[in-house]
């Protein structure tokens, strides 16, 4: 059994939605991670896609069901006293593979123990094991506070809407269909005057298209800060669907930012810089507009980066016309216009 103690928090976390380029898409998901001495314990996995089971999504009462549960006010799910702590994003289906732990009392501290990854009810150890992560020890008094104080609350709210402004109805209704698709409400609209303020605070996001002036981009500024609402402000860098919604996934990912993993993006004529905090699957997409404003698609990179910052090499079409670059890892996402 584990000494020392290691702290326990949680923080607003996003599994990134997406538009893939074959048609097909990623499902936005929100959810609270758990942090283990300051760091998602998610970042410990390597290249995981998934959510912990209290996501912002669910309907209250499940969300209650799992924060009693993991202060072991109700029997462990699954046997041995194991519990889900990460799960599929799509459907939360066990046979997709989940990550267990024990989850134990131990006076008045908490223990986390026994990782593994688990497909049916029973857990391989010695076969599926995290054998690198944990135990860890809790105090209980840290640990309890901070889910109980979803219990009171205090669970984020996901506020996965967005307002679409902007000249180019076409690309807007594109743009919002594409965004409810993955899970993100969207509505459009002229501009921002005479919305009520609560109609207001319903969004996370507001998202001005390409062909929007200063001086209506100002204007809606202005509604939401008369509002009192802190929003996101998104401008569109051009009339590309999949560049859109990553820019408002972007916009929308509420994990503090020391926390994050996929932490920086530039891009040049010859090659685009990435930075990420720790072991994951970026993937790099190149969009370009031509001079007849058809767009131009390229897989740039898609494979496991180790922590720090990388260099990948450009396609040299992205030399022609406006190109932009977005990196994508499970859990957010980057844009950034190629500069020349």
């Amino acid at each position: 059994m584990c000494a020392e103690y290691a702290t326990f928090g949680l923080a607003p976390a996003m599994r990134a939605g997406g538009v893939r380029n074959d048609g097909g898409y990623q499902v936005h998901r929100d959810f609270v991670d758990f942090i283990v001495d300051g760091r998602p314990l998610l970042f410990r996995l390597s290249d995981l896609d998934a959510v912990s089971p209290l996501a912002s999504d669910v309907p209250p009462a499940i969300f209650t069901a799992q924060v009693r549960s993991l202060l072991l006010e109700s029997p462990a799910p699954l046997p041995g006293g194991r519990y889900v702590v990460y799960g599929c994003p799509e459907c939360e289906d066990l046979a997709c593979g989940a990550v267990t732990a024990v989850i134990r009392g131990d006076g008045e501290d908490f223990v986390w123990r026994d990782f593994a990854w688990q497909t049916d009810e029973h857990a391989d150890l010695e076969l599926n094991g995290y054998h690198g992560i944990g135990p860890f020890r809790f105090r209980g008094a840290e640990y309890r506070a901070a889910l109980s104080a979803l219990l009171d609350g205090s669970a984020p709210d996901p506020r996965r809407r967005v307002l679409l402004i902007g000249a180019r109805v076409a690309v807007l209704a594109k743009l919002a269909a594409a965004l409810r698709t993955i899970g993100v409400g969207a509505d459009i609209a002229q501009d921002a005057d005479g919305v009520p303020a609560d109609e207001l605070r319903g969004y996370g996001a507001v998202v001005l298209g390409h062909a929007a002036g200063e001086r209506e981009r100002a204007a809606v500024r202005r509604a939401f800060e008369r509002a009192g609402v802190p929003v996101a402000h998104v401008d569109g860098l051009a009339p590309i669907v999949p560049l859109l919604v990553a820019q408002t996934e972007h916009a929308l990912d509420r994990s503090p930012a020391g926390q994050r993993r996929l932490t920086g993006l530039t891009a040049t004529d010859g090659s685009a810089d990435v930075e990420v905090t720790s072991a994951c699957r970026v993937t790099l997409t190149a969009y370009r507009l031509d001079r007849l404003s058809r767009t131009h698609t390229h897989e740039i990179f898609d494979g496991v980066l180790e922590a720090g910052r990388h260099r990948l090499a450009l396609d040299p079409g992205t030399a022609r016309g406006r190109s932009f670059v977005v990196a994508r890892t499970a859990g957010s996402v980057l844009v950034a216009a190629v500069r020349r």
